[in-house]
Protein backbone atom coordinates (compact mmCIF):
# COMPACT_ATOMS: atom_id res chain seq x y z
CA UNK A 1 0.00 0.00 0.00
CA UNK A 2 1.42 3.47 -0.66
CA UNK A 3 0.08 6.93 -1.07
CA UNK A 4 -2.00 8.34 -3.84
CA UNK A 5 0.65 11.16 -3.44
CA UNK A 6 3.63 8.85 -4.50
CA UNK A 7 2.12 7.80 -7.83
CA UNK A 8 4.38 7.96 -10.54
CA UNK A 9 4.15 7.26 -14.60
CA UNK A 10 5.07 3.29 -14.48
CA UNK A 11 4.37 2.23 -11.36
CA UNK A 12 1.72 -0.89 -11.70
CA UNK A 13 -1.63 -0.45 -9.30
CA UNK A 14 -4.34 -2.88 -8.13
CA UNK A 15 -7.90 -1.57 -7.88
CA UNK A 16 -11.30 -2.91 -8.25
CA UNK A 17 -9.64 -6.27 -8.71
CA UNK A 18 -7.71 -4.85 -11.97
CA UNK A 19 -4.40 -4.52 -12.84
CA UNK A 20 -3.43 -1.01 -13.73
CA UNK A 21 -0.28 0.61 -15.01
CA UNK A 22 0.02 4.91 -14.36
CA UNK A 23 0.12 6.47 -18.02
CA UNK A 24 -0.09 10.43 -16.62
CA UNK A 25 -0.85 11.28 -12.93
CA UNK A 26 -1.21 15.18 -12.12
CA UNK A 27 -1.62 16.94 -8.55
CA UNK A 28 -4.62 19.73 -8.64
CA UNK A 29 -4.87 21.78 -5.03
CA UNK A 30 -7.98 23.57 -5.93
CA UNK A 31 -8.22 27.17 -3.98
CA UNK A 32 -11.34 25.68 -2.37
CA UNK A 33 -11.90 22.06 -0.94
CA UNK A 34 -9.20 19.43 -0.74
CA UNK A 35 -5.95 18.61 -2.95
CA UNK A 36 -6.82 15.53 -5.28
CA UNK A 37 -4.75 13.67 -7.62
CA UNK A 38 -5.66 12.52 -11.47
CA UNK A 39 -4.58 9.63 -12.79
CA UNK A 40 -4.60 7.80 -16.81
CA UNK A 41 -4.40 4.68 -16.08
CA UNK A 42 -4.31 1.18 -18.23
CA UNK A 43 -5.93 -2.08 -17.92
CA UNK A 44 -3.12 -4.69 -18.54
CA UNK A 45 -6.04 -7.26 -19.02
CA UNK A 46 -7.93 -5.35 -21.33
CA UNK A 47 -5.76 -3.14 -22.65
CA UNK A 48 -8.58 -0.09 -22.02
CA UNK A 49 -7.03 2.96 -20.59
CA UNK A 50 -9.18 5.32 -18.14
CA UNK A 51 -9.21 8.78 -16.08
CA UNK A 52 -8.95 8.32 -12.03
CA UNK A 53 -9.36 11.09 -9.69
CA UNK A 54 -8.35 9.86 -6.32
CA UNK A 55 -8.13 11.95 -3.07
CA UNK A 56 -4.78 13.43 -1.90
CA UNK A 57 -3.79 10.75 0.53
CA UNK A 58 -5.34 8.17 -0.29
CA UNK A 59 -4.16 4.68 -0.17
CA UNK A 60 -3.45 2.32 -3.37
CA UNK A 61 -2.27 -1.22 -3.42
CA UNK A 62 0.54 -1.62 -5.50
CA UNK A 63 0.68 -4.93 -8.11
CA UNK A 64 4.10 -6.39 -8.12
CA UNK A 65 4.33 -7.80 -11.83
CA UNK A 66 7.05 -9.89 -13.05
CA UNK A 67 8.50 -9.69 -16.55
CA UNK A 68 10.60 -12.28 -18.22
CA UNK A 69 12.12 -12.74 -21.38
CA UNK A 70 11.18 -15.75 -22.88
CA UNK A 71 11.48 -17.46 -27.04
CA UNK A 72 8.99 -17.88 -28.64
CA UNK A 73 8.80 -21.27 -29.99
CA UNK A 74 6.09 -22.24 -32.55
CA UNK A 75 2.44 -22.33 -32.85
CA UNK A 76 -0.28 -25.26 -33.22
CA UNK A 77 -4.00 -24.71 -33.46
CA UNK A 78 -4.07 -21.00 -32.41
CA UNK A 79 -2.10 -21.90 -29.26
CA UNK A 80 1.54 -20.10 -28.84
CA UNK A 81 4.20 -21.47 -26.97
CA UNK A 82 7.16 -20.16 -25.52
CA UNK A 83 10.22 -21.08 -23.25
CA UNK A 84 11.82 -19.78 -20.06
CA UNK A 85 15.65 -19.71 -21.37
CA UNK A 86 17.25 -20.68 -18.17
CA UNK A 87 14.68 -23.02 -16.75
CA UNK A 88 13.64 -24.39 -19.91
CA UNK A 89 9.99 -24.53 -19.00
CA UNK A 90 7.73 -23.89 -21.60
CA UNK A 91 4.17 -21.74 -21.14
CA UNK A 92 1.21 -21.89 -23.79
CA UNK A 93 -0.67 -18.54 -24.62
CA UNK A 94 -4.37 -19.00 -27.12
CA UNK A 95 -4.18 -16.29 -29.89
CA UNK A 96 -6.89 -13.77 -27.98
CA UNK A 97 -4.47 -12.82 -24.79
CA UNK A 98 -2.08 -12.23 -27.60
CA UNK A 99 -4.07 -10.00 -29.66
CA UNK A 100 -2.92 -7.92 -32.42
CA UNK A 101 0.86 -8.94 -31.05
CA UNK A 102 0.63 -12.76 -32.60
CA UNK A 103 1.27 -11.76 -36.22
CA UNK A 104 4.12 -10.59 -35.44
CA UNK A 105 5.66 -13.53 -33.82
CA UNK A 106 8.72 -15.86 -35.64
CA UNK A 107 10.59 -18.73 -33.98
CA UNK A 108 13.25 -17.93 -32.03
CA UNK A 109 12.07 -14.27 -31.23
CA UNK A 110 13.04 -13.11 -27.96
CA UNK A 111 9.91 -11.63 -26.39
CA UNK A 112 9.44 -10.05 -22.47
CA UNK A 113 6.27 -11.77 -21.00
CA UNK A 114 4.46 -9.88 -17.85
CA UNK A 115 2.80 -11.44 -15.44
CA UNK A 116 1.15 -10.91 -12.01
CA UNK A 117 0.61 -13.94 -9.84
CA UNK A 118 1.36 -16.43 -11.99
CA UNK A 119 -1.24 -14.72 -14.67
CA UNK A 120 -0.14 -14.02 -17.71
CA UNK A 121 -1.56 -10.92 -18.61
CA UNK A 122 0.43 -9.66 -22.00
CA UNK A 123 3.57 -10.06 -23.99
CA UNK A 124 5.99 -6.76 -25.16
CA UNK A 125 7.49 -7.39 -28.39
CA UNK A 126 11.01 -6.10 -29.08
CA UNK A 127 10.50 -2.08 -31.05
CA UNK A 128 11.94 -3.94 -34.49
CA UNK A 129 11.84 -7.43 -35.40
CA UNK A 130 13.99 -8.47 -38.62
CA UNK A 131 12.20 -10.45 -41.39
CA UNK A 132 13.22 -12.49 -44.46
CA UNK A 133 11.05 -11.23 -47.40
CA UNK A 134 9.89 -14.52 -49.01
CA UNK A 135 7.72 -12.47 -52.13
CA UNK A 136 7.89 -9.16 -53.66
CA UNK A 137 6.68 -7.88 -57.11
CA UNK A 138 9.55 -6.70 -59.34
CA UNK A 139 9.77 -2.66 -59.34
CA UNK A 140 8.16 -1.43 -62.48
CA UNK A 141 10.61 0.49 -65.06
CA UNK A 142 9.67 3.80 -64.55
CA UNK A 143 7.50 3.76 -61.79
CA UNK A 144 10.24 5.34 -59.51
CA UNK A 145 8.01 8.41 -58.40
CA UNK A 146 9.09 9.58 -54.57
CA UNK A 147 7.86 7.37 -52.10
CA UNK A 148 6.81 4.29 -54.62
CA UNK A 149 5.66 1.28 -52.67
CA UNK A 150 4.39 -2.31 -53.42
CA UNK A 151 3.60 -5.03 -51.09
CA UNK A 152 5.65 -7.96 -49.78
CA UNK A 153 5.22 -11.18 -47.80
CA UNK A 154 7.69 -11.60 -44.68
CA UNK A 155 8.89 -15.16 -43.53
CA UNK A 156 5.85 -15.28 -41.03
CA UNK A 157 3.21 -14.49 -43.89
CA UNK A 158 2.30 -10.99 -43.19
CA UNK A 159 2.38 -8.92 -46.13
CA UNK A 160 3.48 -5.16 -45.55
CA UNK A 161 4.24 -2.29 -48.10
CA UNK A 162 8.10 -1.72 -48.90
CA UNK A 163 9.84 0.49 -51.23
CA UNK A 164 10.26 -0.31 -55.02
CA UNK A 165 14.21 -1.44 -54.51
CA UNK A 166 13.62 -4.34 -51.93
CA UNK A 167 14.01 -7.31 -53.42
CA UNK A 168 13.22 -10.82 -52.99
CA UNK A 169 15.33 -12.70 -50.11
CA UNK A 170 16.43 -9.23 -48.27
CA UNK A 171 15.99 -9.08 -44.98
CA UNK A 172 14.20 -6.14 -43.73
CA UNK A 173 13.46 -4.36 -40.03
CA UNK A 174 9.64 -3.99 -39.88
CA UNK A 175 8.36 -1.59 -36.47
CA UNK A 176 5.78 -3.41 -33.90
CA UNK A 177 4.00 -0.17 -33.12
CA UNK A 178 2.55 0.06 -36.43
CA UNK A 179 3.66 -3.14 -38.56
CA UNK A 180 4.98 -1.00 -41.19
CA UNK A 181 8.96 -0.91 -42.87
CA UNK A 182 11.94 0.67 -41.32
CA UNK A 183 14.55 0.33 -43.20
CA UNK A 184 16.55 -2.89 -44.33
CA UNK A 185 18.34 -5.02 -41.80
Amino acid sequence: MFNTNDLKTGMTIQMDGNIFTVLETGHVKPGKGAAFVTAKLKNLRTGSIIEERFNAGTKVEAARIEKRDMQYLYEMNDIYYFMNMETYDQIELNVSSLGDDAKFLKENLIVSITSYEGEVIGISLPDKIEYQVTHSEPAVKGNTSSGAMKDATLENGMTIKVPLFIEEGETILVTTKDGKYASRA
